[in-house]
């Protein structure tokens, strides 16, 4: 029997450690709310691979440049479009949820582990997580 995890704080819930016997990890998020944004964070190991299976997603990837500086570029993964986003090693990244009861399905390559991680607060880059109205 699998020894899932379960995890649940006001940005989502998480369900963790879905398939054990898969080298890495397969993680599920639930978000309820488009209110939160989780970000900032990157790993000096780990790739991701993200996709939506229902709803959609705003993922921002924080590309450092030399300077120090970071230059965010804005991703949008969705139900409509079943594309897996690769997140490799050193690119903050992350997400605020565009639709109320989306679903984000991530595989991570390796096991997770606090020590592989750094994280800063949404705003860290001056960036905007609101969605403009066209």
């Amino acid at each position: 029997m699998n020894k899932m995890q379960y995890h649940e704080d006001d940005r989502g819930q998480r369900l963790l450690n879905v398939f054990p016997k898969v080298d890495g990890q397969v993680n599920i998020t639930y978000v309820q709310s488009t209110q939160h944004v989780v970000a900032w964070h990157r790993h000096k190991i780990q790739t991701d691979y993200w996709m939506c299976p229902k709803g959609s997603f705003k993922v921002g990837l924080g590309h450092e440049k030399e300077d120090g500086s970071v230059e965010v570029e804005w991703r949008y993964i969705s139900d409509k479009n079943f594309n897996v986003l690769e997140i490799p090693p050193s690119i903050w990244h992350g997400y605020k949820a565009l639709q109320p009861e989306s679903i984000m399905l991530y595989y991570l390559t390796e096991k997770y582990d606090p020590e592989d991680e750094e994280k800063v607060l949404p705003g860290e880059f001056g960036e905007d997580w609101s969605v403009k109205s066209k």
